[in-house]
């Protein structure tokens, strides 16, 4: 029997992770003791393993696929199949940075003033190629952690820290100069086994049922009857996906109304649906929107 054999993140993104699984229609059980989740699909072997280190087991064939950052691809100088993003929360664009920053009272301004200067960061490499790039010799050292610290102490004189919004570098007093890269989160693939028919397949799969798992994040399923006659009235004020689906009902001169709209907008709504002559209003969640 075939095998995928795919790398979920430990860490950050690990309870995330196990979530979107389940609500794709997998039960996925990880154990405090073990690296070896177990899955509900005989087809599939997890394994957990660092965010930082995906990419190196994927390109080298360890693994078939896994879930990592565009990030630590380019650190890592990985080459493999990016399949998809996965943007876990639709509360953020699933962007973030890795930014230069410096104390607020330093007098560096770009990327040129750190000429000689030392600077601490997780992404070494990404790091040294920025500087590279713009022709700037400096002493870039791995940050084990708490490097925010390093810089506001003076142990170095500047950082390179992932960031989101700012706000935790701005907390520890300290300036962001320039963004080296962006990064999101990825289903990536070994190049060979993003050729091999059945795994290809199997992968899609897999990314169809997360990426409508995702999809259905903060949205809801509504259901409403109402009269023939007031049916341009509710289907103006009703928000959809698509066009709502409507069906007529064994009672003459009614019909029922279906579709999908944002959570954030329901208490707002259904009074004005109640106040255009709908009845029996339903919601209910919704696991997966396939688009």
């Amino acid at each position: 029997m075939p095998i995928l054999k795919l790398g979920l993140p430990k860490g950050s993104l690990q309870d995330a992770t196990v979530a979107l699984f389940a609500k794709a229609g997998y039960k996925l059980v990880v154990s405090s003791r073990s690296y070896f989740p177990v899955i509900d699909d005989v087809e599939i072997s997890p394994l957990l393993l660092r965010a930082q280190e995906m990419s190196r087991y994927v390109e080298d064939g360890t693994l078939d696929c896994g879930i990592t950052g565009a990030d630590w691809v380019a650190e890592n100088g990985s080459k493999v199949e990016t399949m998809t993003e996965l943007q876990y929360s639709k509360a953020t664009t699933n962007k973030v940075r890795w930014v230069l920053a410096v104390p607020e009272a330093s007098s560096i301004k770009s990327v040129k003033g750190l000429a000689g200067k030392r600077i601490a960061t997780e992404v070494v490499g990404i790091t040294r190629r920025y500087l590279a790039k713009h022709k700037v010799k400096a002493d870039v050292e791995f940050s084990w952690g708490a490097t925010e610290a390093k810089v506001a102490s003076g142990l170095v004189d500047a950082i390179v820290e992932l960031t989101e919004t700012g706000s935790s570098l701005r907390a520890n007093k300290l300036r962001i100069v320039e963004t080296l890269c962006e990064s999101s989160t990825q289903f990536i693939a070994n190049t060979q086994a993003a050729k091999n028919a059945w795994k290809r397949a199997k992968m899609g799969q897999i990314i169809m049922l997360l990426k409508g798992a995702l999809a259905a994040n903060n949205m809801v399923g509504m259901k409403l009857n109402v009269e023939t006659k007031n049916l341009d009235k509710i289907l103006a004020a009703l928000p959809a996906l698509k066009n709502p689906t409507v069906a007529p009902l064994a009672r003459d001169g009614w019909v029922a109304v279906e579709t999908v709209i944002e959570e954030d907008i329901v208490r707002s709504i259904i009074p004005a649906l109640k106040a255009a002559g709908a009845q029996g209003i339903i919601e209910y969640p919704l696991n997966k929107l396939i688009i």
